[in-house]
This record gives C-alpha cells, structure tokens and sequence, in this order.
C-alpha cells in the first residue's frame, strides 16, 4: 500500500489565503509569509509551517506578499493602497509607500534595495528603497490591473502579467517593452525561476512553461480543473497545482504525466509553491489555511517522521492511512 500524504495545517488566518512566499535558505533555515484578505500577513518557519508572528498595520486586504533572499526584510501589496516594507526580523514597518489603487504584487530586487510594485492602476512601479523620498520609476502600457511583476534576468528585466490577457517583458534601463505574449484568457498566476531562466504560468486548465527571456514556449500540461497556480520544483523534476477543485496535482516535469492528486483543502487553492530546497511546497486556499506537502512522502523531514512498511502495526495503519490524516503546525 503507498504511504499517505500527511499535510501540515498552519491556521490562523480569518479569510482566504491569497499570496505565499520562501525566502531563500538562511541560517536559519528558510522562511514562509502569506498574503491574506484578513489583511494581517503572517511569517512562518519554512520547514515546519510555525508561526513566527504577524504584520500589523494594512487596513485592507493583503494580496500580495513576499521576502527577500535572507529573509530580513518583508513586502506586501494591499487593497489600502500601499505596499509596506517590513523589518521581517522585528515585525516593525519599515516604509509604506502610497498608489492609487489596490496593490497586488511585489518583488524585492536580489540586493534588496529596489522594490517592484504594481496592481490595479495598470503601472509597474520601482521603488528605491535607499532614497525613500526619490519618485518611484513609473512604466505604462498594460490595459488592466496587473496581477503580478517579477524582477528577472539579473534583475535586468521585469516580466508582468495583467488582466488584459498578456504577460509582458519589459527593459529595465529603457523601461521599454520588449516582448508580449497575448492568451485567448486572463492568466491566473506566474512563477519566474533564475535557475534556467523557466517563467511558469496558468491559464484555464493549462500549465504552461517559456523561456524568460525569448518568452518562446518549452511544453504545455493540461489539469483536470482550472488552476489558480503551479511550481516548478527547483530540480526541474515535478511541478505542483492547485486550483477550483481544492485539490493539489503533481506532474512529471519531463513527460508532463500526473503523478499524484491529493485533496486536503475545504475551498479553492489560490497559490502554490516548493520550498527552496525541494523537499515541500505550500499551498493557500479559500478556507483559510496553508497546509504543508512533501514531495517525497514518507520521508524523514521537518515535522514529518519516517514510517518504515514493518513499522506499520494495527495501531498505526489508522493514524497513516485514516480518512483525513492532519498534522496541526
């Protein structure tokens, strides 16, 4: 019989979970924070899903969140229309910097001194984080709310994706666009990998994986429900879904074959990511939870402990393979 896959379950959040993030792996091991509508943005330990405190101050709801590589300062994007810079060691505010319209992305520069901001007034914005009082650089030329900015290549380019049905590259020093890619739909999430420059986006059922930098398209997945997000493990062997049907896919990356489906969820899954080192990914929903998965089941990682098949007596078979086994971080 196949080992279970044993979700952690991180509570705490009053609505949908909207946004995640990992920073990069410290220290201190590595770090989760999630965007939330209940508007205060939760910190976690990565590994474990154990919360470490809470961003005070948004008085709206919370759509987008992330950290910066060695997990000493936080951004979020809010519908109070502000983005706000967190010292992520603290909980203290940093910067709150003002728009004109619901935020719902950012994304920090690799040396952490630039901000990327953009939303529902159609404008990327670049803030500089060492000049707080300097106007952020504006670059125009979506027709809609833009859902997501990502820095890439080297932090040369920016890649945004918008409701006005298209991802776009665009130069930094130029602020020119510099490619688009039009969809028949709006695309519902973008993930941007540095390592072999992969852009990993969603739209309708599709998965579908380009190059950043030509925006030339590698392969397409096809998943049984609308997902709302996809990961692609940091290996480049599986990638991970979630979407309308409340439950999380995982896909051979090489063959595009699924591999596994697990329901853990009461609600839609918003957002999904791995860990930067591979071992898990978390997943956000619309009932308010984030729950931990390993990627490879059974094995001996943060919570999760080893479960040898002879180790599998009367007493346990319940406790692995009952109808709804949880593990609360």
């Amino acid at each position: 019989m196949a080992m279970r896959q044993t979700p952690l379950t991180c509570s705490g959040h009053t609505r949908p979970v909207v946004d995640l993030a990992f920073s990069g792996i410290t220290p201190f091991g590595y770090f989760l924070i999630s965007a939330c509508k209940d508007g205060k943005p939760m910190l976690r330990q990565g590994d474990t899903g154990d919360w470490i405190g809470t961003f005070l101050g948004h008085k709206g709801a919370v759509w987008g969140a992330t950290l910066n590589m060695d997990a000493t300062k936080a951004a979020t994007a809010a519908a109070d229309f502000t983005a706000k810079v967190w010292d992520s060691v603290s909980g203290d505010e940093v910067l709150s910097l003002a728009h004109k319209h619901i935020v719902k992305s950012v994304n920090f520069t690799q040396d952490s001194n630039h901000l990327l901001t953009a939303g529902n007034d159609k404008l990327l914005r670049i803030f500089d984080l060492s000049n707080t009082d300097a106007a952020p650089q504006e670059i125009a030329g979506h027709g809609a709310a833009i859902k997501k900015a990502l820095w890439c290549n080297d932090d040369k380019q920016i890649l945004s994706a918008a409701d006005d049905k298209t991802i776009r590259l665009w130069d930094r020093t130029s602020m020119e666009e510099v490619k688009t890619l039009t969809f028949n739909t709006s695309v519902s999430s973008m993930e941007y990998m540095a390592d072999g420059e992969i852009l990993v986006i969603t739209y309708g059922k599709t998965i579908a994986f380009y190059n950043a930098l030509s925006l030339e398209l590698i392969k397409t997945a096809e998943a049984p429900a609308p997902i709302n997000s996809a990961s692609l493990h940091p290996e480049k062997d599986f990638f991970v879904a979630g979407g309308e049907d409340f439950k999380l896919y995982k896909f051979d990356y090489g063959t595009q074959e699924e591999l596994e489906s697990y329901k853990g969820h009461f609600g839609p899954v918003h957002c999904v990511r791995f860990s930067p080192d591979g071992e898990l990914y978390a997943s956000g929903s619309e009932d308010g939870t984030l729950r931990l998965w390993q990627t490879a089941v059974g094995k001996t990682y943060g919570l999760w402990k080893c479960v040898l098949p002879e180790d599998l007596g009367a007493d346990t078979s319940e406790q692995m393979y009952g109808s709804t086994p949880e593990i609360k971080a």
